[in-house]
């Protein structure tokens, strides 16, 4: 069981990946607890100043993701990895000496966070297909479920590590994003130590690669139903169900009133449930149904419901463990779904459309949901995301189900009626009546 559960870490290349993302994966969810943290010292605990900083760090997604995909179809995916973690140590280490300094003020951070931005949207597409070089086919799913499980240990401890690192220095965040910058080096190491000639590249015609277009691939998506059904319903519930950098930063320090270890906490609970629900896809080998991923969007949407009208701080953090393993089991199963339905020539640029919805309607939901939670009150940010990704989940389910009962015609053709004949020797012998 184990074997299978991390067979992909049996392959070198695979395992130096793994090894330089979850080092600086760490720095990364530590540096978005430290700037979430430091937003509300800087604009008086104001939603929707935290808000812009995250709609700020993911609007360069819009840009730039497709952009991005098209780059990964044409050019070396490992050294365009190399060139986008090199630009993250240098932007980390600006905020951190602005931070320390004591120069920082609330625009420079929306400046970084734009940064940080326009460095994800290009990267995140080519890191997401850069995972089925490593790795024979047989294996992806596999890698695919190993890779979100190392995204989910990182979301769990470097947000618990930065809490205590920021209430250990008396809430300055200066430290971590210089910490941030050591870190971002280790996938570079990572990278140069890896073997090209183990990768599982598919041999494209140069010329064919030079001319991929981010146009062919949205052509390609919307010809193909069943990944434009996921990418669909990823767009719609990350849209206003995958906000908790802003939601749950808003409901500790404005509705239970805790410091920022115990806003780690909150962040902490949400990931151990995303990390349970990355581990438990990890022994699948073959596509996830439609329905299965239409399933854990519906039970993701309805306990982040439930996180909203939780009565206390206990009660939170109990609900979030349900609520971030079926996240990531959602997000996971729709991912496997579109990878595993793609074809190579077309990966980077479908990847890219995923990324896309999953990040990039992050600017405009963080507004949305910042706005509810202003106007209505922090716990209004989570129960209002989770009603409407519910109510968008089961309407895609009806649809699924209305386009497939419309392609299955049932024929009823009566029984033929059956004569008995007997063979010499007693024998009986049932055949059709003629007609």
């Amino acid at each position: 069981m184990i074997g299978s559960t991390f067979g992909s870490l049996r392959v070198r290349n695979y395992r130096l990946f793994t090894i330089g993302q979850l080092i600086k994966l760490l720095g990364t969810w530590m540096l978005f607890t430290a700037q979430d943290w430091l937003v509300l010292q800087l604009s008086d605990n104001s939603a929707s100043a935290l808000g812009v900083v995250t709609a700020l760090q993911f609007t360069p997604v819009l840009l730039l993701t497709l952009y991005g995909g098209q780059l990964a179809d044409r050019f070396d995916k490992r050294r365009l990895l190399q060139l986008a973690n090199a630009g993250s140590a240098v932007v980390a280490t600006l905020l951190g000496v602005l931070v320390v300094s004591g120069i920082v003020n609330l625009w420079w951070v929306f400046v970084t966070a734009a940064l940080f931005g326009a460095i994800s949207a290009i990267e995140t597409p080519v890191r997401q297909s850069f995972v089925s070089e490593l790795v024979g086919k047989e294996l992806l799913p596999n890698a695919l479920s190993l890779s979100s499980a190392t995204f989910n240990t990182a979301r769990i401890v470097g947000p618990a590590v930065a809490g205590l690192i920021i209430a250990g220095l008396h809430d300055r965040t200066g430290p971590i994003f210089l910490l941030t910058a050591a870190l971002c080096t280790a996938p570079l190491v990572a990278l140069a130590r890896m073997s090209p000639s183990e990768l599982y590249r598919v041999e494209r015609d140069a010329l064919a690669a030079s001319e991929a277009r981010t146009i062919d691939g949205l052509r390609y998506v919307r010809q193909r139903p069943d990944l434009s059904l996921a990418i669909l319903l990823v767009f719609l519930v990350s849209l206003f169900g995958f906000n908790f950098q802003l939601t749950l930063a808003v409901l500790a320090r404005v509705e239970f009133h805790v410091d920022a270890k115990y806003f780690g906490l909150l962040t902490t609970a949400i990931a151990v449930g995303a990390l349970a629900g990355a581990l438990s896809s990890s022994r699948r080998r073959a596509r996830p149904s439609v329905y299965r991923v239409l399933a854990a969007a519906i039970l993701f949407a309805g306990f982040e419901s439930l996180v909203g009208l939780a009565p206390n701080f206990v009660t939170a953090v109990v609900l979030l463990l349900p609520t971030g393993f079926f996240m990531i089991y959602f997000a996971q199963a729709a991912n496997q779904r579109i990878q595993l339905g793609v074809e190579a020539a077309f990966r980077g640029r479908v990847m890219a459309l995923y990324v896309l919805v999953f990040l990039g309607s992050t600017p405009v939901g963080s507004l949305i949901i910042g706005w509810c939670a202003e106007r209505f009150g922090p716990r209004s940010g989570l129960w209002t995301g989770g009603l409407i990704s519910l109510f968008a989940a089961v309407l895609l389910g009806v649809l699924q189900l209305r386009r497939v009962r419309g392609r299955i015609h049932v024929a009823w053709r009566p029984r033929p009626r059956m004569h008995v004949h007997e063979r010499a020797g007693g024998v009986p012998v049932v055949r059709p009546a003629v007609r």
